[in-house]
């Protein structure tokens, strides 16, 4: 499947999303998605996964997993790695963002931590803010497990008559700021996750307030090259370097062929899973 996608033009792959796979596990990043390390980081035939990545030239995404998956992948990947989009944990507390241990990682890696715009993400008081919300969606879901229409109109209506503080562009100014002096300004991009939410930073509503978070930070003395670099120098270094890696691994070793029931035994039944 790997290889299919990568012939398909796919140039990364995201270990998991909302929900833990029988090889990975994912983040615990909200009320409803909660207890999912079921492996502890990686499987073996996880780290299998990874290191055909790397042998085909595609990134190893871990936004979305959970840390012990993510200090897995970055032992065993022998090519810089990515989080697409996602915050510092030491700024707002959400199981998505990467705590400092990791960016230390990530900085020996050589990777990559492109800042998320999810205010959830961004903000602490947001991130407080919005777990009734999550709370109420559970409730709901768990009310109409068959019925997701019902769910999902009563909680938007339970939706609209809240009101949620903002997240700005100085407090994502801010994880950036800190993802400098933990990791360094070469390992910070940009990942707006514009698709994945419908409300993001004041100023930041699309792609035209990019300029404004540039000003920010050129306001707080980051150079032009600093900007080149996080606006997309960065990420183009993390492609080109995943490239090399892959031509010399090509010339080492097949392509992968490994069975998961081979490297992890039996699969975990759906009770295990939960």
């Amino acid at each position: 499947m790997l290889r299919q996608a990568f012939n398909c033009g796919a140039r990364y792959l995201t270990l998991t999303h909302v929900k833990t796979t029988d090889w990975a596990d994912a983040s615990d990043w909200d009320a409803y998605f909660t207890n999912q390390a079921i492996h502890g980081g990686l499987t073996p035939f996880g780290r299998e996964v990874v290191r055909e990545m790397n042998r085909l030239g595609m990134m190893v995404d871990l936004s979305h997993v959970s840390d012990g998956t993510a200090i897995d992948a970055l032992k065993t990947s022998a090519a810089p790695v990515i989080f697409s989009h996602s915050c510092a944990r030491a700024l707002c507390n959400h199981p998505r963002n990467v705590p400092d241990d990791i960016l230390r990682l990530l900085k020996e890696n050589d990777g990559i931590i492109m800042v998320n715009f999810y205010p959830m993400f961004v903000s602490e008081e947001v991130r407080i803010a919005f777990i009734p919300a999550d709370l109420e969606w559970k409730r709901l879901s768990d009310l109409y497990p068959n019925d997701q229409k019902r769910a999902e109109k009563e909680y938007y209506a339970w939706f609209g008559r809240q009101t949620f503080p903002k997240a700005t562009i100085s407090q994502l100014a801010d994880h950036i700021d800190h993802i400098r002096k933990v990791a360094g300004i070469d390992h910070i991009g940009i990942g707006s996750d514009f698709e994945g939410t419908e409300d993001e930073p004041i100023g930041l509503e699309d792609v035209s307030g990019y300029p404004k978070l540039f000003i920010e930070l050129l306001n707080r003395n980051y150079s032009s090259e600093d900007i080149v670099k996080i606006a997309g120098g960065n990420i183009l270094r993390v492609m080109r370097s995943v490239e090399q890696v892959a031509k010399r691994l090509q010339r080492q070793r097949p392509a992968s062929e490994a069975l998961i029931k081979e490297l992890d035994g039996s699969m975990p039944t759906k009770q295990e899973r939960k």
